[in-house]
């Protein structure tokens, strides 16, 4: 991207963005409420995102205004995360973690809950930069967290209320049939394990090792919600309706799928394996 061409992204980007809107001192650390955000951290990991990042962001303050959005940007050839650098010092809400390098879409969430952990949230958020999770539902997707009812919230497509546009049959094929290949295999209930679009109770997540977890984006989801049903936390979905991302090409590829069944049937392996040395007479 040239110089120019930065200006003119910063620009489109600065005009999106809301005026920032002060949180009251009074506002308790950790508390967090599903109307204003506060208490609530929304990790936004970005590649390539210059065109989106503005608009997300400025979606997702409308959404949960004393929200803090934490961009983890991998190092984005295209200047996402200088642009994230320049909201970051114009907005107080919002944050960037840089990372050197692509290194999985999974990596770069459990770095992003790292941050938010140390930085005091009380509910995490993960979601994609591209408008394909619309930031408009993040109030009812928090909600059941704040109120105490769930550890983990999932913006679920396949639950009844729930959709897709946008997709061609193959993709539909691939995502449902992922997501039924894990219900099954792994014994879960929730009908959308490859989603993205989840909140998360941050004690839940910090009793969670991180240690060992597969970086893969795909396999991502679903292993984190597998180890959080494992550690008997409290699950739901809100019906969502995804739409196809606005700008810039989807970063789902063969191997991602391929990597997902893999794991998955490694985690059951595994599972089994260590039942089975439990049951043995020492």
């Amino acid at each position: 991207m040239t110089g120019k061409a930065r200006g003119r992204v910063a620009a489109r980007t600065l005009a999106a963005m809301t005026e920032p809107t002060e949180v009251s001192p009074t506002t308790e650390p950790g508390a967090d409420d599903s109307r204003t955000g506060a208490g609530v951290w929304v990790i936004v990991p970005t590649f390539n995102e210059a065109d989106n990042l503005g608009p997300i962001t400025a979606a997702i303050h409308d959404a949960l205004p004393a929200a803090t959005v934490l961009v983890v940007d991998d190092n984005s050839p295209d200047g996402t995360g200088r642009l994230a650098d320049e909201l970051a010092g114009w907005d107080p809400r919002v944050r960037v973690l840089h990372r050197p390098a692509k290194q999985g879409l999974g990596r770069a969430y459990l770095d992003g809950f790292a941050a938010a952990l140390d930085g005091g949230a009380a509910t995490i958020v993960q979601m994609d930069a591209d408008f394909s999770h619309d930031p408009a539902t993040l109030p009812g997707l928090i909600a059941p967290v704040v109120a105490g009812e769930a550890d983990l919230v999932i913006g679920s497509r396949y639950t009844r209320g729930g959709g897709v546009v946008d997709w061609g049959i193959g993709r539909q094929v691939i995502s449902r049939g992922g997501s039924l290949f894990a219900r099954t295999v792994l014994g879960l209930g929730p009908r959308d394990l490859t989603g993205g679009f989840k909140a998360w109770r941050a004690a839940t997540l910090a009793g969670m090792p991180f240690a060992g977890v597969h970086a893969g984006g795909y396999v991502f989801q679903i292993e984190m919600t597998f180890r959080a049903a494992r550690a008997g936390a409290r699950i739901r979905e809100l019906p969502i309706t995804f739409r196809d991302r606005r700008v810039g090409q989807s970063k789902m590829s063969r191997r991602i799928v391929a990597e997902a069944l893999v794991v998955v049937v490694q985690l059951r392996a595994e599972e089994l394996r260590d039942r089975l040395l439990r049951r043995r007479p020492s």
